[in-house]
């Protein structure tokens, strides 16, 4: 296991960059913990596998350094670094049967026997490959392949991390959760360092105790599922996480006052005079309807989705989505919104501005 360092890390597919614009990954500066789990969670092409390329010994990075326990592994093979990585597409010896494919890391480090039978038994039940076991890999479905991917990538009790990059993409969604589920139950039980991309956010919050939100190439936050919905660092986080994603409203602010098309609104904390893009972030679940308070609105529809309504309106020209409870009515009354203050967040050029307490 090890504690992960990035430092003046940064990556361009470019031979001579000239520009920010030509980095796939800009700069970062991270200590990742021994023994977490993290997810780097974020939409396609947003450096998510290049990151994991670069911690892996794949890719060299255009600068900086990744250390280990605070040694330097920049230039160091995969294979020293002691790492175990598991892709988004199957990676199986056909022709070997399912036992030889799992036992395989272990027979090339020169592994007692016994360990070895103990350890592929213990993994091929935590997979569901039991019956399998004594079956070529050739004719096995897609799904039992990634299964044999991932059970190789986990037989090992002695790797300095554990890399999935997108490992579930192939994978029945009916086995999603409970493989999801049994990474976790191994990492609790060994307490390996695990880095797990995705850009599917509920595999990210179920699996992780860190997530780390990436966008354009920049990390732009680090945190628990409960820390990213409720205080996103950045407009794209808030977008990202929940569904519907959080409300974006121009505003202008000063004090603890916020003014939207010339209607005034109530903040919990106050803010000094404010420039650039300046928007109050709202989650949907912090937002009710109202007969006769807040802001002017039109509902354009109600959509049940079984534990809860999502109300779409109209807010000045823009969409605003709500959250409702499944047994509250929607009456044609209810014409105005109504925000929770102590849930209002304040963003200025998409990043989070922390106001003074009142």
């Amino acid at each position: 296991m090890a504690k992960i360092t990035l430092d003046n890390l940064a990556h361009s597919y470019f031979p001579n960059p000239t520009g920010e614009a030509d980095f796939a990954l800009k700069e970062l500066n991270h200590d990742w913990a021994d023994g977490e789990a993290y997810a780097l969670l974020g939409a396609s092409g947003c450096g998510k596998t290049t990151l994991l390329n670069i911690i892996s010994g794949l890719l060299t990075p255009s600068q900086g350094r990744i250390l280990f326990n605070d040694m330097d592994v920049t230039a160091s093979s995969t294979t020293d670094r002691n790492i175990a990585q598991v892709f988004q597409f199957p990676v199986v010896y056909d022709t070997m049967t399912v036992r030889d494919n799992l036992a395989f890391p272990l027979r090339n480090r020169e592994a007692d026997a016994g360990y070895i039978a103990m350890r592929v038994q213990g993994i091929a039940a935590m997979i569901g490959l039991e019956e399998t076991l004594d079956r070529r890999a050739r004719g096995l479905t897609a799904d039992a392949k990634q299964k044999i991917s991932l059970g190789r990538g986990m037989v090992r009790e002695d790797v300095n991390a554990l890399l999935f990059d997108e490992p579930l993409t192939v994978i029945d969604p009916h086995m999603k959760w409970e493989l999801r589920t049994q990474l976790k139950q191994l990492h609790q039980q060994f307490g390996h360092t695990m880095i797990y991309v995705t850009h599917d956010q509920t595999e990210a919050l179920t699996f992780a105790n860190k997530v780390v939100v990436m966008h354009d190439g920049r990390v732009v936050q680090i945190g628990t599922p409960q820390e990213l919905f409720e205080r996103p660092e950045h407009t794209f986080v808030g977008y990202f996480i929940g569904s519907p994603g959080m409300n974006l409203i121009p505003a202008d602010v000063e004090g603890k006052v916020a003014k939207v098309h010339g209607a005034s609104l109530s903040l919990a904390r106050a803010y000094g005079a404010l420039s650039g893009k300046v928007e109050l972030g709202v989650r949907p679940e912090f937002v009710s309807l109202t007969e006769d308070v807040g802001l002017p609105v039109k509902v354009r529809r109600v959509e049940d989705v079984g534990r809860h309504k999502i109300v779409r309106a109209d807010l000045f020209g823009s969409e605003i989505n709500i959250v409702a409870g499944e047994d509250q009515s929607i009456s044609p009354d209810m014409t105005r919104v109504a925000f929770d203050p102590d849930r209002v967040n304040v963003y200025v050029d998409d990043w989070l501005t922390e106001g003074e307490a009142a």
